[in-house]
């Protein structure tokens, strides 16, 4: 028996695409965030860069608009990440945070404000690992409470927030985290939040303590999830980069194609899960043109097809084309077509233009109609018993959204 999701957890599967912010000291360096670790860096030196963190370049409702325009519902940013450094006031923990450097700002306001005018639901990144504090290595019990006293601040001083990212438990896989504690802070102060914790790339999609909404998968495409039997409701969400780093690198220029970030929006809601895409903000804090344009290109497809992507559930429907599938929603389906070609003289258009046919297997629902969203073009289609042949035209000319969706209409 699969359990019913509770009513964080169902709002949460809703939001469907949200974007992910990476930015902190390491951006100023531009070789990513795991930069202090990876390339041997002194803390010494390393913490230095507080001196020279200014978030000039950082203007919250600037990036809550990217968001927003690109489609998304929800923001999880690093208020603080592996490198111990805080975007909030940490009011006394320590002074290694924004307020204490040059910036002389609780950013971590800056955000949540814009979200709550732009109506995106602010999501919190937190580091569970940390280069910067001593206690980490020296006394354990002591770090913890660091964290959590941590954890509590971000829960008390910037109102209703949609949940908590953890990530780092995986850097002392034996280590007691005390983790019933800190979710006891969480839920004491935020209820209604969502608690999840990375389980990083070498255990994608793992079920983690018992009081966790979400399982995470990072890179590549989530599987789906057999909830058969579990004790509670779980969603999933995909964090995904859109070059080869989370923070920024600036000569990283492997930056995946639109095509491919669609595809991946898709193949994330064809299994239920949501898209967590990231953006690895500039030193201090602007937005880089290029991911800008690559989230704006995102929010033009999703201006079309964006209901598909919220409102949509799994159907067990079949394809002989593998990447073709379908979503479901009250009184209505969705077609996710892929590889349709474009209409029009051969000379002009890649490969040729046609349309095209697809038969789907496992669909019992009385279909009325089915049109292209884009369009409202109807398409003609045949259903005997459970099986349906969809005649799928090809795209107008001068249009070819990489994924196509068809909204069918239930009787």
């Amino acid at each position: 028996m699969i359990p019913v999701p509770e009513k964080r957890i169902a709002d949460f599967e809703n939001l469907g695409f949200g974007m992910f912010v990476h930015w902190g000291l390491y951006s100023q360096l531009g070789m990513g965030e795991w930069t202090y670790f990876i390339h041997k860096r002194e803390m010494d030196e390393y913490k230095k860069l507080k001196e020279t963190f200014t978030a000039e370049d950082f203007d919250a409702e600037a990036m809550v608009l990217t968001a927003k325009n690109a489609g998304c519902k929800y923001i999880t940013l690093t208020t603080r990440h592996h490198e111990g450094f805080s975007l909030f006031d940490t009011k006394g923990l320590n002074e290694f945070d924004a307020p204490h450097s040059p910036a002389g700002r609780d950013l971590i306001r800056e955000f949540v404000d814009a979200c709550n005018k732009h109506g995106i639901v602010p999501f919190f990144y937190h580091t569970t690992l940390d280069w910067y504090n001593p206690d980490f290595q020296n006394d354990f019990d002591k770090y913890l409470e660091y964290l959590r006293q941590s954890v509590e601040i971000l829960c008390t001083n910037y109102g209703k927030i949609g949940g908590l990212w953890f990530d780092g438990n995986w850097s002392k896989p034996d280590a007691d985290w005390k983790e019933s504690e800190l979710y006891a802070t969480i839920r004491r102060h935020q209820p209604d939040a969502i608690i999840v914790n990375n389980t990083g790339l070498q255990a994608r999609g793992k079920v983690g303590e018992p009081e966790i909404d979400s399982v995470t998968f990072e890179q590549g495409r989530p599987t789906p999830m057999d909830r058969e039997g579990m004790s509670k409701y779980l969603a999933a969400e995909m964090c995904y980069t859109l070059n080869d780093h989370w923070g920024i690198g600036v000569n990283d220029f492997n930056y995946k194609s639109p095509a491919e970030l669609i595809e991946t929006l898709c193949s994330c809601r064809r299994v239920g899960a949501n898209l967590l895409l990231n953006i690895g903000p500039t030193a201090q804090g602007g937005v880089d043109p290029f991911q800008q344009q690559l989230m704006n290109i995102m929010g033009k497809w999703m201006a079309i097809y964006g209901e598909a992507i919220y409102a949509g559930k799994p159907h067990g429907a079949s394809c002989g084309n593998a990447k073709n599938f379908v979503l479901q929603a009250d009184g209505c389906l969705y077609f996710f077509i892929h590889d349709l070609k474009i209409g029009g003289d051969a000379h002009v258009t890649v490969e040729g233009g046609c349309d095209s046919g697809f038969v789907f297997e496992n669909v019992p629902e009385k279909i009325r109609s089915i049109s292209w969203m884009d369009n409202g073009e109807e398409l003609e289609f045949r259903h005997a018993e459970n099986t349906l042949s969809l005649y799928a035209t090809g795209y107008p000319y001068g249009t070819s959204t990489c994924v196509r969706v068809a909204k069918a209409i239930l009787d």
